[in-house]
């Protein structure tokens, strides 16, 4: 997000406090040269500039130090799913803890706090902030706030799905979620990773793969989703195509962060890639290298379907 504000701002500034005061902030549009350089820090987060979107939230502060806030906390998010710091994490949680905001933004900041909570093993607690949030997106027609509603709500649905007469409205909410992953204009990553997922739980690997492959075109070295590629082709059966990424992100993750959450993630997969085409000793191979006291401190924090099958 680069932010290009001038010195002769403030009637601008204040003029825009107003607005978001008389509209009861119900949406998530910011006015002006706002939006852009919100939209800036997206592309900038995608793009893996994490310092360089941080620097432009910066900017947002001066206006608005709520919405900068929590705008903060997907970049902190972000940057720990790629690179495993932890305390991206722990800053994340205590920055939306004190985020000073109204509003679909207060209900954004809580429902980012209750992921945040769940990543760091409060299932309880992250459900019940999750609850609190998707509370206030649920009636509101805005196409983000509609995404959202829609994350909470397909797995609310599919978790009671097995019982009869309750109503399971998950097509209607892919849906949702599918729009909003291709139109919202700050949230679609967060949007696309969602339905990625959802898909994968359903089976729907080839669904999954063509939302990774329309990021990608964009964005062709984002190393967390080639990862996420290479999941959905390594069950599709398309053990070479998969083993090539993993290979290449192992390499990659050593460079650049050592022996981190996601380098263990490409030696657990390539684990099961080598089991899976009946080459045994490479899968050994990759497999004694789990023997690391890096590997044992980290392992908590390895999702348990990665950990499966080795």
């Amino acid at each position: 997000m680069r932010l290009r504000i001038k010195t002769s701002l403030y009637s601008f500034v204040l003029f825009f406090q107003l607005l978001q005061a008389s509209s009861g902030v119900e949406n998530f549009y910011l006015e002006g040269a706002f939006q852009k350089q919100a939209e800036d820090a997206t592309q900038k987060t995608m793009a893996q500039d994490y310092e360089g979107a941080l620097v432009s939230l910066k900017k947002i502060e001066l206006v608005n130090k709520g919405v900068a806030c929590v705008l903060k906390s997907i970049v902190l998010i972000s940057r720990y799913d790629d690179l495993g710091d932890t305390l991206d994490l722990q800053r994340a949680a205590a920055d939306l803890n004190s985020c000073q905001v109204q509003g679909v933004w207060d209900a954004l900041r809580n429902f980012q706090l209750g992921f945040v909570q769940s990543q760091m093993g409060h299932s309880v607690k992250s459900a019940f902030t999750t609850r609190s949030a998707a509370s206030s997106f649920k009636n509101n027609p805005d196409l983000d706030a509609r995404g959202f509603f829609s994350i909470y709500a397909y797995y609310v649905d599919n978790s009671f799905s097995w019982l009869p007469f309750v109503s399971d409205q998950r097509v209607l909410h892919l849906t949702n979620l599918n729009q909003a992953s291709q139109e919202s204009k700050l949230f679609w990553p967060l949007f696309s990773t969602s339905l990625i997922w959802m898909y994968f739980d359903r089976g729907e690997f080839e669904k999954g793969l063509e939302i990774a492959k329309r990021i990608l075109k964009d964005y062709p070295n984002h190393s967390v989703f080639l990862q996420i590629k290479a999941d959905m082709l390594y069950k599709m059966n398309r053990y070479d195509e998969a083993q090539k990424i993993y290979l290449r992100s192992v390499d990659e993750y050593h460079q650049k962060t050592g022996p981190s959450i996601r380098y263990w993630c490409s030696v657990a997969n390539l684990v099961k890639i080598y089991k899976a085409k009946g080459d045994a000793e490479q899968a050994l191979k990759w497999k004694q290298r789990l023997s690391s006291d890096d590997f044992s401190s980290l392992k908590k924090w390895i999702p348990s379907s990665v950990l499966q099958g080795l």
